[in-house]
């Protein structure tokens, strides 16, 4: 049976697209506690998947996961791409993050790794799983311990040559490799503040720790009723997630546009659509335009929720027709947010 290097593993990553590999044995994350005081104040909001028993056990012991582990191996993909600021800024038109310009990361990441634990089981029969921030793993941690960067203030991971617009993805396996990555990367932050400053809503009490319940990322995505009146119009044109706390922070200078078409967008409508039109969308239509991308999953009523308070910021009166329509033919809760930006206007 051959002895699998680590060498060759990062060989075999870098063949298959990814950017960046990390291997370390497979033990709790070093964050681990200030997790548990993250859930226990309750800035998880209402993502209660982080807080169930059976996910807290699998964060203490990754054995729960898989009997037996002994390594992970981490890998990064870089995804940003460089568009004009004035579309990203146009009040008429609802920001998207830019990890979901292109197609859906998972169906990129999780064949590929399955593809690289295939080979190295070839090489070396193994138990093994696959995750790409699917599984009861404090992912960006066991990253930082793998090398690939460090946490930022905005609870970003951060590649100091690479910025922090990568993918993440792991392979847990009961293979012990002779030789692991080297230790963490300290946080390299230093006294800048700018990620904290520029949030919008104010979503970090204290650096390195994000309040969830205030984040546009999670208003906008995980959320999944009224968003509070009051964070309303703190959230500017954003229709889906939210990339402030990053595109501020200086270690982003270093970004690595993605040589991934996977992770392109087609046009402009998957970066910035116009209100107007998002807000004319039918279920159908839905489906047709962002089938296979990120912005499926949160499905129609969350998006028009979601652009009618981007509609209502931006306040310009050619957007009520297409208000009132989404008011006509929406839910409760469309109509709750269509008469909040009416009004406004």
């Amino acid at each position: 049976m051959n002895i699998v290097s680590a060498d060759a593993i990062q060989k075999k990553a870098l063949e298959l697209g990814f950017n960046i590999v990390g291997i370390i044995p497979a033990e709790p994350a070093h964050t681990l506690q200030a997790y548990f005081r993250w859930v226990e104040a309750e800035m998880h909001g209402k993502m209660g998947y982080m807080a169930r028993p059976d996910r807290q056990i699998r964060r203490q012991n990754l054995n729960y996961i898989l009997n037996g582990v002994k390594s992970m191996i981490l890998v990064g993909v870089d995804y940003r791409v460089f568009v004009p600021e004035t579309l990203l800024t146009d009040p008429s038109r609802g920001r998207i993050a830019s990890y979901a310009w292109g197609y859906d990361y998972h169906d990129w990441l999780t064949p590929r790794l399955e593809a690289l634990a295939t080979w190295f089981n070839e090489q070396h029969s193994m138990k093994y799983r696959v995750y790409v921030d699917t599984g009861a793993i404090l992912e960006r941690a066991h990253a930082q311990q793998a090398g690939l960067g460090f946490i930022g203030k905005n609870t970003m991971l951060i590649h100091p040559q690479r910025g922090s617009y990568f993918f993440i993805g792991e392979i847990l396996t009961d293979y012990e490799f002779e030789a692991y990555s080297l230790p963490h990367r300290a946080t390299m932050c230093g006294t800048c503040t700018r990620c904290l400053t520029a949030c919008p809503t104010d979503a970090f009490p204290e650096p390195y720790v994000l309040d969830a319940r205030k984040c546009i990322s999670y208003l906008t995505i995980e959320h999944k009723g009224d968003i509070d009146p009051q964070l309303r119009p703190k959230m500017g044109n954003w229709i889906y997630g939210c990339d402030v706390c990053q595109d501020v922070c200086p270690w982003n200078r270093f970004v690595i546009p993605t040589e991934q078409p996977y992770f392109r967008p087609a046009d402009a409508n998957r970066i910035a659509p116009l209100l107007e039109d998002v807000l004319m969308l039918n279920e159908v239509r839905f489906q047709h335009h962002f089938a296979k991308t990120p912005i499926e999953r949160i499905g129609y009523t969350r998006l028009i929720r979601n652009a009618c308070i981007a509609a209502g910021n931006w306040g310009d009166k050619s957007i009520l027709p297409a208000l009132h329509y989404a008011h006509q033919h929406g839910d409760d809760l469309i109509r709750t947010h269509a008469d909040w930006a009416i009004a406004k206007i």
